[in-house]
């Protein structure tokens, strides 16, 4: 949701986001947004699928991707 914001608009969508009382599903390749709004990881893989709970670098960490 952010390929086309600059730096202001996506800290707006980040702060109203965090601020948000509900449940939010989205899909993104920019990790740092992702880092900093999810806290349950969802994978789809042709092995099947993953149920993550936690951040996206505690993902990755267990993941072996960040150390």
């Amino acid at each position: 949701p952010t390929n086309h914001l600059d730096m202001e608009s996506i800290e707006a969508l980040n702060l109203a986001l965090e601020n948000y009382p509900g449940t939010l599903l989205f899909v993104s390749h920019d990790r740092e947004f992702v880092s900093s709004l999810a806290t349950r990881i969802i994978e789809l893989s042709p092995d099947g699928v993953v149920d993550f709970s936690g951040t996206y670098d505690d993902y990755l960490r267990s993941q072996g991707v960040l150390v």
